[in-house]
């Protein structure tokens, strides 16, 4: 409202100077439309600030009751899923798993 404040030291004569310029700049024609779409258009205005209030209290009614679950990932299972991994031994502490290469010493690089 402290944008508004300005609006407390106007007074009769200053809104009786302010409509004269404006009955001047406009003509007596032009007045009644100029009147007519102001009033559209703060009815316009109105309506879509209570469309969207009306919407804002439709959301919160319909809010969860309690906060859905978070998609967590299942962490990989240390039981053997396949036949082939429940008959093959178990891997020393250390050693790379089965069907990995260890990189060459050399890293890839020619000397």
């Amino acid at each position: 409202m402290a944008a508004l404040a300005f609006l407390d030291s106007i007074g009769g004569p200053e809104l009786m100077l302010v409509f004269a310029v404006i009955l001047i700049f406009f003509g007596g024609e032009k007045l009644p439309e100029l009147a007519r779409g102001m009033g559209k258009a703060i009815r316009e205005f109105k309506k879509a600030a209570s469309d969207v209030e009306h919407e804002f209290k439709r959301a919160m009614d319909e809010a969860p009751e309690k906060p859905g679950q978070p998609f967590i990932k299942p962490a990989p299972s240390a039981v053997p899923q396949s036949p082939a991994d429940i008959g093959a031994a178990p891997i020393a502490p250390g050693a790379p798993p089965p069907g990995r290469q260890d990189p060459p010493a050399d890293h890839g690089i020619e000397a």
